[in-house]
């Protein structure tokens, strides 16, 4: 019997990988002080698509695509 890969926990708490394979972080500064913030920018919590460097080395990290 073959022992199941383990997922990197950090990084399934920070990224999220697209059906289409597209990996998008975490948008910074969103978390406190949001009143002074405008709509736009706490809109949409994921949305800033990664380097393809780093792509690759985040799919090795997360084999089953969390």
């Amino acid at each position: 019997m073959v022992a199941k890969m383990k997922s990197h926990k950090g990084a399934s708490k920070r990224v999220k990988i697209t059906k289409k394979g597209k990996v998008l972080a975490d948008k910074s500064c969103n978390n406190h002080l949001l009143t002074n913030k405008g709509k736009n920018n706490k809109k949409f919590p994921y949305g800033k698509e990664l380097s393809p460097a780093y792509s690759r080395t985040l799919k090795a990290l997360l084999p089953y695509g969390l």
